[in-house]
């Protein structure tokens, strides 16, 4: 007979066979046994303050590492606040596992303590969600859980354990591990399809590329900037997309989108479903005649709220590489040249406001000196709304994975669980955050994790002083004076906030003191927040939400 080892052994054992060597946590009694089968492998805890930050850091950890983010959280209102982590994950096609807690199967239903099902809660938000009754099997759940996923289009999964099934011990020598549990390789495109697109998009006088998370998911990058300049194409990218192509690469395109849309007469998209961020591809946003080539390895997004012209069902990464063989180099250059000379005259127009020395601070000059501290060995991190949205236009991002915000689910408070991954899974990395002062008080308090973990990550907090995407869309529906529940403290000194949790903080009012705020909160070494007051107005920034 072998070793006794319980559930909370065989977890870990099979989380490290992953190759991932954190594990994001809110203690509870539930789960605590997993702590110890980490202990046991060499997987480091990193234990939050309130389980959606640990839920956000899975996410974050896979964006990171490629490999699947693992958070354990405890029963009942463990698993509950996890949720919106998990939808966040779920749109973002990220592959997180999520391992909850639930009451022991003898007490079910008895009134136990958190003696809640879960299970179908998560079934809409996940890829695949179960729940396991033997500790023996166990090994075979986290295969199955691990292999829904990363395989296809990636997403989050839920594993409920009961802890009578947690804490039961087996056999060591009884238990059997799986090994080999999901395919290699990367699904082709279909040969005919891809002529067929690669004749359009020569042909086409005025093509275009949307290229989405696909291509950071498929890690496509170098086939995406070999593609364009074959092609010799515009790109625009949108979400985990930005920063697969550089900024300098002459295909990179950013401020004329929505000329380019309205105007193309094919229009690409790479990876990246065809939703409210890109105006459901409809009239008159998109051009009406233009042909569509959508591409994507989930074939439920072709095809989707527009009809299309070609739709190929592949990953990105071997699409892109037979788009290339068989390409000929179109008559783009007038194209290229127009949409060039909109990206030069919208740069001018920002120029004014990233210099002004206005008070309050313009937050397109926040952004501008934000930019000085980014280079390519910063991954940045997008937790708000107008000020993430403009710092996402503004900012240097030329690396995969170097940016990371919500995604499609646009979930506020998604910063500090995303920027505590960075700094486990890319030590050698700055991290920097950019703050609404809304989404601080969200999760504002994981500054003391950063503490506790000696994660040095600076947050940028452009604070205006209210919600200001809801803000200006209910002024303009409503009038001045009819816009309750979006003002926000005039005196909140989040920088205070941090320091009391053993942070350092920095108050800035004045442009011109921006800069060397920020490079003090780096040179402290220490988790930091810059807390810089901005204008609730700004002249130039529409910002909001549209009414129709």
């Amino acid at each position: 007979m072998g070793n006794l080892i319980d559930g909370g052994e065989i977890i870990a054992r099979m989380v490290k066979q992953e190759g991932v060597n954190h594990l994001f946590t809110l203690s509870g009694g539930h789960v605590q046994n997993i702590y110890e089968g980490c202990l046991n492998n060499g997987i480091q805890v990193i234990d939050t303050r309130h389980e959606q930050s640990a839920g956000h850091a899975a996410d974050g950890y896979s964006r990171i590492t490629f490999k699947p983010g693992v958070c354990v959280v405890t029963a009942g209102p463990g698993v509950t606040d996890v949720v919106t982590a998990v939808a966040n994950a779920y749109q973002a096609s990220s592959p997180m596992v999520v391992i909850g807690g639930r009451s022991p199967m003898r007490e079910f239903d008895m009134g136990s303590l958190q003696d809640i099902e879960l299970q179908r809660v998560m079934e809409p938000i996940t890829k695949w969600s179960q729940t396991v009754f033997e500790t023996r099997r166990l090994p075979y759940y986290m295969a199955m859980a691990f292999r829904e996923a990363m395989t296809g289009r990636y997403g989050p999964v839920f594993l409920q354990v009961p802890s009578d099934v947690l804490f039961g011990r087996v056999d060591e020598d009884q238990v059997q591990w799986p090994r080999s549990y999901r395919p290699q390789g990367e699904v082709m495109g279909d040969p005919q399809l891809i002529k067929a697109a690669a004749k359009a998009i020569s042909r086409a006088k005025k093509p275009m590329v949307m290229a989405g998370s696909g291509v950071f998911w498929h890690r496509a990058h170098r086939e995406l900037a070999e593609f364009a300049r074959a092609a010799d194409v515009p790109v625009y990218t949108n979400a985990m997309g930005r920063g697969t192509l550089r900024q300098e690469n002459p295909n990179f395109f950013s401020l004329s989108r929505k000329p380019a849309f309205s105007q193309a007469d094919v229009i690409v998209v790479l990876g990246t479903p065809i939703d409210f961020r890109l105006k459901y591809g409809r009239a008159p946003a998109w051009n009406p005649e233009a042909q569509l080539i959508q591409i994507d390895v989930d074939p439920r997004e072709i095809g989707k709220n527009r009809d299309i012209s070609i739709g190929i069902e592949a990953n990105i990464r071997q699409a892109l590489m037979q788009l290339t063989a068989e390409i000929g180099k179109g008559d783009h250059g007038e194209w290229m040249q127009y949409l060039r000379g909109l990206e030069g005259m919208a740069d001018a127009q920002r120029e004014v406001f990233m210099n002004s020395d206005a008070m309050p601070i313009h937050p397109l000059r926040l952004c501008k000196e934000i930019a000085e501290f980014v280079d390519d060995e910063t991954i940045v991190v997008g937790d708000g709304g107008d000020i993430v949205a403009l710092a996402a236009s503004v900012l240097p991002v030329n690396n995969p994975g170097q940016w990371m915000d919500p995604g499609p689910f646009g979930t506020l408070g998604v910063g500090t669980g995303f920027c505590m991954a960075a700094a486990v899974a890319a030590p050698e990395k700055k991290v920097l955050m950019v703050n609404g002062d809304g989404t601080f008080g969200l999760n504002g308090f994981d500054f003391d994790t950063f503490v506790r973990f000696e994660m040095p990550i600076v947050s940028v907090i452009g604070n205006d002083r209210c919600w200001h995407q809801i803000y200006v869309g209910q002024k303009a529906q409503y009038g001045a004076g009819r816009t309750p529940a979006t003002m926000l403290g005039d005196n909140a000194r989040y920088d205070k906030v941090v320091e009391g949790l053993g942070g350092h903080g920095e108050f800035v009012e004045h442009p011109e003191q921006i800069k060397a705020a920020i490079a003090r909160a780096f040179d402290s070494g220490r988790p930091a927040c810059v807390n810089v007051l901005t204008d609730p107005e700004p002249a130039g920034v529409k910002g909001g939400y549209e009414f129709k």
